[in-house]
């Protein structure tokens, strides 16, 4: 029997806030590579992507900060064989939100539906933005999973995904440095 070929989305601030309720957000020492591992099981990704807002240096310390944070993080990412998607983050009333992320997420299921780029996506975000894209890779014959939090589920998600895996703190704490 023929192995089921999964790609595995994550959408970056969604799964950084899901941990960092958790106090375990410390992504430049999550072994990303293991975590592949454990969510695909028994099925090969033949790709990983990492989605996030890109963040845009103005000249204060705190862009320059998470700038590098972030430029650490990508490559991390790389050093993990994913992939990754910058959205943009727009600032309003001092607040930063992201944009295209959801979009960009969406457009991959599709093309990986339509493409027959696999059989099983496995997708770690909670947004249920993406339920036209994941209604629409279901009708066409994928199994889509959504990974979540046992901390905050999306009954949305759960709802609209072929099988779903919730995530506990223990689940997660596995994936981190020992000192962490």
């Amino acid at each position: 029997m023929k192995t089921k070929r999964s790609i595995l989305l994550i959408d970056g601030s969604n799964f950084y806030f899901k941990l960092k309720k958790l106090k375990l957000h410390h992504l430049l020492e999550f072994d990303f590579s293991s975590f592949s591992s454990f969510l695909a099981r028994k099925t090969t990704i033949v790709k990983r992507n990492y989605y996030v807002g890109k963040i845009r240096q103005d000249g204060t310390e705190k862009t320059e900060k998470l700038f590098a944070a972030q430029q650490k993080l990508i490559a991390k990412l790389k050093q993990h064989q994913f992939h990754y998607s910058l959205g943009f983050l727009l600032k309003n009333d001092g607040v930063y939100h992201e944009k295209g992320v959801d979009v960009q997420i969406a457009v991959d299921i599709l093309v990986s539906t339509y493409e027959n780029v696999c059989d099983h996506i496995i997708l770690v975000s909670s947004d249920t933005d993406l339920s036209p894209a994941i209604k629409k890779a279901v009708e066409k014959g994928k199994t889509i999973e959504y990974v979540g939090f046992s901390h905050q589920p999306s009954l949305g998600l759960i709802k609209f995904c072929s099988e779903s895996t919730l995530l506990k703190e223990e689940d997660l704490k596995q994936f981190l440095s020992p000192h962490k």
